[in-house]
């Protein structure tokens, strides 16, 4: 008896199922493929950010001449109405805390930096960042030191949400009420193996 095409079919059963485990379980595809971002620095809810305009150059030549453009300006009109209050001083942002990426199970580099702007917002941004990509990567904070055993970064922790990208900066917003002396780890962690694939220490 013939067992060919039992056999050829069994194959391409066989094949459809490897295939399967690669791409839908493990997500092997994801090895091959870079997800590149470039979020610009967050925006505050009080309207804190950077402007991103460069200085104005004036040079002397051109002082001069609004100067004596100015002297043929017609004095300025006193009226009676009180000068509104002037508005605060803008909201700056400064860091908080920062910390250089380390490798783990893959090679990962960049600095994560936490900004405030003087409110109870803060941000966690990645800059010249960079990892491998992978499945079901999440950006957490947690207790455990950047060179602690890969299970004990999930023992503690806050997640902060899908990693929106395996290279370039971007941002994800820290819940009011996380405690950075605590979750001072960011850890880039791949929720479908249970492992990490770069940390930093924020300090």
């Amino acid at each position: 008896m013939n067992n060919r095409p039992l056999i050829a079919g069994l194959a391409v059963v066989a094949m459809a199922v490897l295939a399967y485990l690669a791409f839908a379980v493990f997500g092997i595809h994801t090895l091959f493929f870079d997800d590149e971002v470039n979020e610009a620095a967050p925006v505050f809810a009080s309207g804190a950010a950077p402007s991103g305009i460069e200085s104005d150059a004036t040079s002397p030549e051109l002082a001069a001449d609004m100067t004596a453009a100015m002297a043929d300006e017609p004095a300025q009109v006193e009226v009676a109405e009180a000068m509104p209050d002037m508005p605060a001083d803008e909201p700056e942002i400064v860091t908080l805390v920062s910390g250089m990426f380390i490798d783990r199970s893959h090679p990962a580099s960049g600095v994560a930096v936490v900004l405030n702007d003087g409110s109870a917002q803060r941000f966690l941004r990645f800059e010249d960042f960079a990892t491998d990509n992978g499945p079901d990567l999440n950006v957490y904070l947690s207790t455990a030191p950047p060179d602690a055993p890969a299970g004990q970064f999930d023992d503690d922790f806050v997640d902060l949400g899908d990693l929106k990208g395996n290279i370039g900066p971007q941002n994800y917003e820290i819940p009011v009420g996380v405690d950075l002396s605590r979750h001072r780890t960011v850890v880039i962690w791949c929720v479908r193996f249970g492992v990490a694939f770069g940390a930093a220490e924020l300090s």
